[in-house]
């Protein structure tokens, strides 16, 4: 028997990557796939990729008592700000949610009116909510009935620094994380800065005086580091569709070696069924071509031992890893299944 399901927003990227993942999960059924642009038409309209599949569902406009009447599990991939006005109503109704918007995935109400320009009106859900990162929350996911889904740019950063920060091997006050991520992240409404004449051979920052992921860098890191942790942080948008890689760079504390570095990531993702150390082989150093159309981190480090600064590095795909497959991940953790389920195969090569 499998658990009904549905996508609100279905019809851009993020709705597409979903709903390619859990056409082949073997405990989920789409029921529902809402688009308010495309209401009545069918899934492979949009998401050519998805012919086939689907057959007998179709695009249709957000009802909340359809979803609640036909759903045990609901994703939202809409805008933030949009999830603000559907998630408490669902919450009331006991729902497992999950959110892949950035509308709670912070825990401090304050923090969204330096970010985002706004007043949080539903700090009793923040505290609610469960930040989606299975491999540091995971307990919290277990229980959870909303999950605030990471953003790709802070996923990315997070699995960079997270290690040596945990064991406070760095200058916590001294960190710096730039990340390279393809146009895929914009979205599937490209604005003059994203349509692709622009953006293909581009090597472009931008958010360089703050992007709003930092704030769940910040959040995460300064958990793991038992005091605040501040972060510079920049992204670049690169020429790539998927992918995103963040470089860490930090100034290691006086005394620690490569070997103290390489424990610390070993400790911290050895037994990660999704996380792989890349260490060796013809590529020493992570790459998202690697890891594209699926779950996986690869992570790894340099230590430049001349004036002791290390670099750790995370390769992601910006819409599996960084979206739609950290969300399933969460969910097989709520509904008590295999957390691999439906996410676990191997990277294509060559991509």
């Amino acid at each position: 028997m499998t658990t009904p399901a549905c996508v609100i927003g279905a019809s851009g990227y993020t709705g597409g990557e979903l709903l390619r993942l859990l056409a082949m999960h073997p405990h989920v059924e789409v029921v529902l796939a809402t688009s308010r642009e495309y209401a009545g038409k069918p899934i492979s309209y949009v998401h050519f990729n998805l012919r086939g599949f689907y057959r007998n569902l179709r695009f249709s406009q957000l009802s909340l008592d359809e979803v609640t009447d036909k759903c045990e599990v609901v994703f939202l991939a809409v805008p933030h700000g949009v999830s603000l006005e559907i998630v408490p109503k669902l919450y009331e109704t006991g729902l497992r949610i999950l959110d892949l918007s950035a509308d709670f995935r912070l825990k401090n109400p304050e923090d969204y009116k330096r970010w985002y320009g706004r007043e949080h009106p539903y700090p009793d859900l923040l505290e609610k909510a469960v930040y989606g990162l299975p491999e540091l929350h995971r307990d919290e996911i277990r229980g959870a009935r909303l999950v605030a889904v990471p953003g790709c740019n802070a996923t990315a950063g997070i699995f960079a620094a997270a290690p040596v920060v945990r064991e406070k091997l760095v200058d916590l006050d001294h960190l710096v994380i730039d990340v390279k991520v393809g146009s895929s992240e914009a979205g599937s409404k490209p604005n003059p800065g994203d349509h692709h004449p622009e953006r293909e051979n581009a090597i472009r920052p931008y958010s360089a005086s703050g992007h709003r992921h930092v704030a769940e860098v910040e959040q995460e890191l300064s958990r793991l580091a038992g005091r605040p942790v501040r972060v510079a942080f920049v992204p670049h948008a690169v020429s790539a569709i998927r992918g995103a890689l963040a470089t860490l760079h930090a100034w290691l504390v006086e005394g620690v070696d490569e070997a103290r570095v390489w424990r610390a990531y070993a400790a911290m993702y050895g037994r990660e069924r999704f996380v792989r150390i890349v260490r060796s082989g013809l590529l020493r150093y992570p790459d998202p071509k690697y890891v594209i159309g699926t779950n996986f981190v690869d992570v790894g480090f340099a230590v430049e031992k001349r004036i002791g600064r290390m670099a750790g590095f995370a390769a992601i795909d910006n819409l599996v890893r960084g979206a739609a497959g950290q969300a399933i991940q969460s969910m097989n953790i709520m509904m008590g299944w295999d957390e691999a389920t439906g996410l676990y195969y191997p990277p294509l090569k060559p991509a």
